[in-house]
């Protein structure tokens, strides 16, 4: 499976933006929290910490993996920055379980973002367990539906945006987008690796 060149270049500078934006997180300025969630973010900083620093790394060098060019001409490179990836996949993963149970939104976004972090980390492990049984293929199919898991921290801002922008309710939409940010994602991205291998 391949991704066009326009593709790639919008997935890897919304990834970047984002990757921007989530570093104003790691000095824990209460002002840049969103105000819903700035004293839980308070009383759990370790937690998200954790969370930031693993999703951003893996945000941050997940769409280089996608670069066919890259990936040929240098296959060591691409295998050192998939073992980045998938640590900063870990890392982020836990910390997204230890978010969850205090997240906004109550029970229902919770569990969104509950069953988030535990996809993320199975697909990860699955993709890693592939390759190290030599299953190019199946390693490819399921680390394209891994970084769909990672992406959701893209569109989740771009819909908590798009909701803002339409004057919903932040309570309502936050717990709606806690799992339209990824369920959707994952659903496209198994269609193209399960029911269409190798196309575009």
């Amino acid at each position: 499976m391949r991704i066009t060149r326009a593709g790639w270049a919008l997935m890897t500078v919304l990834s970047t933006l984002i990757v921007l934006l989530a570093a104003r997180y790691a000095g824990f300025d209460p002002e840049v929290f969103f105000s819903n969630q700035r004293a839980t973010y308070l009383a759990h900083e370790l937690p998200l910490g954790i969370h930031i620093s693993g999703a951003a790394v893996a945000l941050a060098v997940g769409p280089w993996q996608f670069a066919a060019r890259l990936r040929e001409r240098w296959p060591r490179r691409h295998r050192r920055v998939g073992v980045v990836y998938l640590l900063g996949c870990l890392v982020g993963g836990i910390g997204a379980l230890l978010l969850a149970p205090v997240a906004y939104g109550g029970p229902v976004a919770r569990l969104g973002f509950a069953c988030l972090g535990v996809a993320w980390l199975v697909t990860g492990g699955i993709g890693l367990r592939m390759i190290l049984r030599r299953r190019i293929e199946d390693h490819r199919r399921w680390m394209v539906r891994s970084f769909a898991l990672t992406f959701a921290a893209v569109t989740l801002r771009l819909m908590l945006v798009a909701a803002q922008a339409a004057d919903l309710d932040f309570r309502t939409s936050y717990t709606v987008v806690a799992w339209l940010c990824w369920v959707p994602n994952l659903l496209v991205a198994w269609w193209f690796t399960r029911l269409r291998p190798g196309g575009r």
